[in-house]
């Protein structure tokens, strides 16, 4: 990503939004003080990008409340080597936070105007190592498969088998499971060998994930 000056609005997100509330990781933080949310988020809510909210980026789709990005890819425990699937693009902002953390990272939106603008803005911002791809995410990425890691930015009635089986061995993948209206449980899959174990956490609430095998549009 090409450099920026320090940005204050990002420092205070981090402090109070994300540091605050547990988060850990110094390479998480650091990657979202480093990414300009603002850039991300269309011109007539900027003044909104910092909040402690999601924010509306169009097609009934949202940019993910900071925290909620910052604890799903902490969950993820990226170390820099890693090659990352992202379902739901949206705005591009998580893709480039990962894009900080990891070496590869494909990012499927099937929103054709979404994924178009967030290439754009991935582009304009030096994220070389980001690859935005139009198309059902519920069926993953089969031909850059399989990913140390991947993150659904959408809720899931189930685990989406197809993302499960694209898992690397030693690989987590990372998704908001339950009804497409109220409070969904962020659960991480781990894969180890043929054995996937689950891990339920914290309570979100995402926008629902549409494709095959999830909600219908």
């Amino acid at each position: 990503m090409s450099a920026f000056p320090p940005n204050p609005d990002a420092e205070r997100m981090v402090r109070f939004q994300t540091e605050s509330r547990g988060v850990r990781d110094a390479r998480v933080l650091d990657a979202m003080r480093r990414v300009p949310r603002d850039r991300f988020v269309p011109a007539g809510h900027r003044a909104d990008a910092w909040a402690d909210r999601p924010v509306p980026i169009g097609h009934g789709q949202t940019i993910s409340q900071p925290f909620m990005v910052a604890l799903m890819t902490e969950a993820l425990g990226l170390r820099g080597s890693e090659r990352v699937l992202e379902v739901g693009t949206g705005s591009g902002y998580q893709a480039a936070v990962l894009g900080e953390l990891a070496s590869e990272v494909f990012t499927v939106e099937r929103i054709a105007e979404l994924a178009g603008t967030a290439a754009r803005t991935l582009e304009d911002l030096g994220c070389a190592n980001v690859t935005v791809v139009i198309g059902d995410g519920c069926r993953g990425l089969a031909e850059h498969a399989p990913f140390d890691a991947i993150l659904v930015a959408a809720a899931a009635p189930a685990v989406p088998g197809a993302l499960r089986d694209q898992l690397a061995d030693g690989g987590i993948l990372v998704v908001p499971i339950g009804e497409s209206a109220g409070v969904q449980v962020l659960t991480m899959v781990r894969r180890e060998g043929a054995r996937f174990t689950i891990e339920e956490g914290t309570g979100c609430r995402f926008v629902p994930l549409i494709g095959e095998g999830a909600f219908d549009a």
